[in-house]
């Protein structure tokens, strides 16, 4: 997906420009703050000496002996940690169940600001607008239109096939509801037989008396001498040379009262007209138009192009019986190419298609992504946590879990999902990553004796930092967001960012440590073998040092 893929090549340039800035300019700029701490001088006015030095008071800060003192404990209580279990498992599990209930699609409304006049013009026309877009079933090049067989896998008259390319579309027709197709395609092969047929005193087709073939006369010219084209039919169906030779004076003829089958304001652009190879005119690609039933919502514009693809893949199966075992699908790349006489494909177009045409497949293409980036979350903490696979699959479990939690709501939140709501999505991946590795790592790394303990000691050191240096500052930025008088602003950006922080924070610091205190990774042997080796060596030093205080003492004795 085009959007995808720019965000993503624009974050990976954002991404890297912010890690080349941290260990160079950053560091730079907290060496120098660190030197003006040692130095008593002010943070504001840092250049002016302090009239007296004083000593910088050194502890623990507040939200630090808050959460070793009071929330640590409380939320390792037997009961508490029960209940958040419950409580984060059932929600998750509602949101699950709302996954499949999410709308597709993108409403132009919220393009607009909420005092544009334009929003008015949108709820007129979908109050009042009692027609439905144009859908044109394109036949490549291809398709033999001059011999009887050719003809009635097109038409819909008499004579016709029953399956032809006009008769599923009245099919269709009459199941407007679900094919969301309104009418009757019009057919300029249907008229074009009219057309040709003579009718009374003033014919459709005529030419000039005593004249080549070669001259046309139209029906809007009143000349009494022009004469009926003398053409043999059979079924009411012209010849193959004569198709092809009166087809253009029918595509040329304007209609009259006297002759209202005149093709040109109707089909003088669905027939292409072509030379082959040797110089012979033949019928390139044609189309046949209809029109959508009135479409009011995403879902109706999404399911009216699913249906006439659908269709098209029909259309093109009747047309191509020897070769019913071949599966028909659409590279719309290569659609507009001419094909091969045995390779010629039907499809629909209308004019809203190429802004639905990313919602055919939109759900797969959110699980491809999605998935992709956890595998690549997964192989990156792995290597980062020291090849901790345990604490890896933690990470990834959290984080699906936030996933779940930001489909659930995008349902309940009217939310629905785009281009615009799936880079969010890949964005939630990377910021939940945030809230959980912290707390991992400080867990995997920590001595405590149970995993209880473990994770009070991983939620007292990392719990401050993830909710004042991530939690708070970002909630900062996405609160202005909730002010803008753009709607997409308010709902694609303020409303899942705000969740993305919320759900972050909570499964962070809430549910990850609980979830640690019960099936956390095991001790680190290596970090503990490590500490033993160190306290037995401070141990012999401390030792050492009394056995020579006494015999320092003993000496002087």
């Amino acid at each position: 997906m085009p959007a995808v893929r720019v965000f993503s090549l624009y974050a990976a340039q954002a991404v890297l420009f912010d890690f080349l800035l941290q260990i160079s300019c950053f560091v730079a700029l907290m060496s120098l703050d660190s030197k003006r701490q040692e130095a008593s001088r002010y943070d504001v006015a840092c250049c002016i000496p302090p009239s007296k030095k004083e000593s910088i008071p050194k502890g623990e800060g507040i939200l630090y002996q808050c959460i070793k003192k009071y929330y640590a404990p409380f939320l390792m209580n037997d009961a508490v940690r029960v209940i958040v279990i419950v409580l984060f498992t059932s929600t998750c599990c509602t949101a699950i169940a709302m996954v499949n209930k999410i709308e597709l699609g993108l409403d132009q409304k919220l393009s607009m600001p909420e005092d544009s006049y334009v929003l008015d013009y949108f709820n007129n026309i979908s109050a009042y607008l009692s027609v439905g877009a144009p859908v044109y079933f394109v036949v490549q090049s291809g398709h033999n239109y001059t011999d009887a067989h050719g003809q009635n896998n097109i038409c819909g008259s008499n004579g016709c096939n029953v399956d032809s390319l006009l008769g599923q579309v009245f099919k269709a027709s009459q199941q407007s509801n679900g094919t969301k197709i309104a009418h009757l395609a019009s057919s300029w092969m249907d008229d074009y037989f009219d057309w040709i047929k003579p009718h009374g005193d003033h014919p459709c087709c005529r030419e000039y008396p005593g004249q080549s073939r070669e001259q046309f006369c139209p029906s809007t010219m009143n000349n009494k001498t022009c004469t009926s084209c003398n053409i043999p039919l059979s079924e009411g169906r012209p010849a193959p040379d004569d198709f092809l030779h009166y087809l253009p004076w029918f595509l040329s003829d304007m209609p009259t009262i006297k002759c209202a089958k005149g093709g040109h304001p109707a089909y003088s652009s669905a027939v292409v007209m072509k030379k082959d190879a040797n110089n012979e005119t033949e019928i390139g690609a044609t189309y046949f138009m209809t029109f959508h039933t009135v479409l009011k919502t995403n879902k109706d514009y999404i399911d009216a192009l699913k249906y006439a693809r659908e269709m098209g893949e029909q259309m093109t199966a009747m047309l191509h019986p020897n070769a019913s075992h071949r599966k028909f699908k659409y590279k719309y790349k290569n659609m507009i190419k001419e094909t091969d006489a045995s390779n010629y494909r039907v499809y629909p177009y209308s004019i809203f298609y190429v802004f639905y045409e990313q919602y055919l497949n939109i759900v797969s293409m959110t699980v491809i992504q999605l998935s992709t980036c956890l595998a690549v979350i997964f192989v990156i903490s792995t290597l980062l946590l020291g090849i901790d696979l345990y604490s890896s699959f933690i990470v990834i479990f959290v984080i699906a879990m936030i996933l779940c939690h930001m489909f659930g709501l995008m349902y309940l939140w009217d939310i629905t999902l785009n281009a615009i709501s799936l880079v969010n999505l890949i964005m939630c991946i990377g910021i939940s990553v945030e809230f959980c590795s912290h707390i991992i790592r400080a867990f995997a790394v920590s001595l405590g004796k149970t995993r209880k303990d473990r994770a009070i000691d991983s939620l007292t050191h990392m719990g401050s930092s993830v909710l004042s240096g991530i939690t708070l500052t970002k909630l900062g930025g996405i609160v202005v967001l909730a002010f803008s008088k753009s709607q997409l602003f308010q709902v694609f950006y303020f409303r899942m960012y705000l969740g993305m922080v919320l759900f972050g924070a909570t499964h962070g610091l809430i549910f990850l440590p609980v979830f640690l205190s019960y099936i956390g990774p095991p001790l680190n042997k290596a970090k503990l073998y490590e500490h033993q080796t160190k306290h037995l060596e401070l141990e012999d030093s401390s030792q050492g040092d009394v056995h020579k205080q006494n015999d320092t003492s003993y000496g002087h004795i």
